[in-house]
């Protein structure tokens, strides 16, 4: 049976990291015969330029109708100036809202030749291997009312609601748990229940959810202790689940802890596992174009999307495994360089994964 792909290229350094990964996947498409079938859509800045929207209709109907979405940058200054119903990013948030794509899986896993790249020491860092699930659709992001208005004393005022169902709150802590059972057996939850009564619910609700998973260990952090507990003793952490907000800023500080948030991939999945994948890092305006960008979280985000929801285990243990062979050639990229190492193109990069490929 055919996988259809949508591919959405986006925006800064979104197409040149796509046809990296294009390569890799015709790689393991021929090797492993998985019958991958593509297409492609407008999302973000590309969008709006093209036709003044960030999520054209044609562009959602594409992405309901595939399998999966491969998802690669929006957004730059050129669109800073636009409100915000019209900025890139609603083209993202759109997908996410509009597939109920509401479990977000973000590893930090450090790979061992990268780890000297890491801010922390490497002994800190070493074997670092944490999964991140955050609750995607919900929370302040999306709650309403939201706004800016004039208070009664005549100055304006912005506003956000932040608010999470019991429901909501109980399939993606399901997510977490059943993660955990195919790791390490521990979930963190992350929340602020000593001021918030959003995650006083939160925490009640995973504490009750717990009783379902024996097998699995549950604990609850305050989200700023999470923050600096991440940066002084990683490795604590097996799965962490939290919410929206949380979860955001929490993936991108763990994200760094690996050396360079170009090496992190992550899916967005619905109660199916069909799911949106696409590398944690941004459009990266500055060098788009330069051919010096990090295509290896657009790879690892291909192989999780042939994991999780092609379960083609084969086909994504093969890219991974040509990566870390890349690694151990010592070919670096200009976010992950370091001294004895050789730095290589955005292009050399990819070529140099086919190639662990096809010799594999």
């Amino acid at each position: 049976m055919s996988k259809n792909i949508l591919l959405v290229s986006g925006d800064g350094i979104g197409p040149e990291i796509m046809l990296e990964a294009r390569k890799v996947l015709d790689v393991v498409d021929a090797k492993f015969g998985l019958d991958l079938q593509f297409d492609e859509a407008l999302v973000g800045g590309a969008a709006i330029d093209a036709t003044g929207v960030p999520l054209p209709e044609e562009s959602l109907a594409k992405a309901k109708a595939s399998d999966a979405i491969l998802f690669a940058a929006i957004g730059g200054p050129k669109w800073d100036n636009l409100s915000a119903n019209l900025r890139p990013e609603q083209g993202l948030l759109g997908i996410r809202k509009h597939l109920d794509l509401f479990a977000n899986l973000r590893p930090a896993i450090l790979y061992p030749q990268l780890a000297e790249a890491s801010s922390l020491k490497a002994d800190r860092v070493a074997g670092l291997d944490i999964l991140i699930v955050r609750e995607l659709t919900g929370g302040i992001y999306f709650g309403q009312p939201r706004g800016i208005r004039v208070n009664d004393s005549g100055d304006r005022e912005g506003f956000n609601t932040y608010v999470y169902s019991e429901p909501e709150i109980r399939r993606i802590g399901r997510v977490a748990f059943e993660a955990a059972r195919a790791r390490g057996g521990r979930v963190c939850s992350v929340d602020k229940a000593n001021v918030l009564e959003v995650t006083m619910l939160w925490r009640e609700v995973m504490t009750d959810l717990a009783k379902e998973y024996p097998d699995v260990q549950l604990s609850h952090m305050l989200v700023d202790n999470a923050a600096m507990q991440l940066v002084m003793r990683p490795k604590q952490f097996d799965v962490m689940v939290t919410g929206n907000m949380f979860g955001d800023i929490l993936s991108d500080t763990a994200a760094m802890l690996t050396g360079s948030i170009g090496m992190l991939p992550s899916a967005s999945l619905d109660k199916n596992n069909k799911g949106m994948y696409e590398p944690c890092h941004g459009s990266a305006p500055d060098i788009a174009g330069q051919n010096k960008a990090n295509p290896l979280a657009m790879m690892l985000s291909a192989s999780m999307m042939l994991r999780y929801t092609f379960g083609e285990v084969a086909a994504a243990d093969a890219i991974e495994a040509a990566i870390g062979n890349v690694l151990d050639q010592g070919l670096r990229t200009g976010d992950i360089y370091s001294e004895g190492t050789t730095m290589v193109s955005c292009v050399e990069m990819g070529d140099a994964v086919v190639a662990a490929l096809q010799n594999a």
